[in-house]
């Protein structure tokens, strides 16, 4: 009996630990869930920013009695679209992975950062030759005896200047991913590479 009393008491004793644990798991979960919803949104954000300026940019074409004009005649609009619709791409792949509930690893959170950084910089590159092709299409160059087309094909200039805009809260938004991962790595995870001090002192008195 004394025993079957003390073992009570114990499950008693340890109930409410167990009960805090439990819902310090239950907490930790729904902020994970919470989390990767949230990245999951903020991923298909630019997918379909990235369509809308696409979809612009392939229906940008004028023809009138000055003769005609379509994005294909230019290489910064041609790069534009392409961007675009890889940068449309991988936000849905990145989306679909990121809703799938699995521990993050190194190999994971590196690879988020290092395709968040490098399509970042194809995005805004594209966005920024775009809008020099704007700015010369707006107010020529006589240094190159480029006039000002959009005087004449103002309709192609006002759906260029949607598209280009559009691409440019695409920047944004991965400026936004890009924080995300490399918080989220440089947090979790130390760096590849890891010098004690010991090693560095070492090194400077021997150099």
């Amino acid at each position: 009996m004394e025993k079957s009393s003390e073992k009570s008491n114990g499950v008693a004793a340890r109930s409410p630990m167990a009960l805090m644990g439990s819902a310090r798991n239950g907490t930790e979960e729904e902020g994970n869930t919470s989390m990767r919803t949230a990245e999951t949104m903020l991923r298909l954000v630019p997918m379909a920013l990235g369509v809308a300026a696409l979809v612009v940019m392939l229906k940008d074409s004028q023809s009138n009695e000055f003769g005609s004009v379509s994005y294909s005649d230019l290489g910064a609009f041609r790069y534009l679209v392409h961007a675009n619709g890889i940068c449309a791409g991988y936000s849905l792949l990145s989306a679909v992975i990121a809703a799938v509930p699995r521990p993050s690893t190194m190999p994971r959170a590196w690879t988020f950062f290092l395709l968040d950084q490098i399509l970042t910089y194809l995005i805004l590159g594209a966005a920024a030759v775009s809008t020099e092709v704007l700015y010369l299409a707006n107010k020529g160059d006589s240094a190159i005896t480029w006039s000002a087309a959009c005087g004449s094909f103002a309709g192609f200039c006002h759906k260029a200047t949607t598209s280009v805009i559009i691409t440019f809260v695409t920047v944004l938004c991965y400026v936004v991913l890009s924080l995300v991962s490399s918080y989220r790595l440089f947090t979790k995870f130390d760096a590849p590479v890891n010098y004690t001090s010991k090693t560095i002192e070492t090194t400077v008195f021997h150099g």
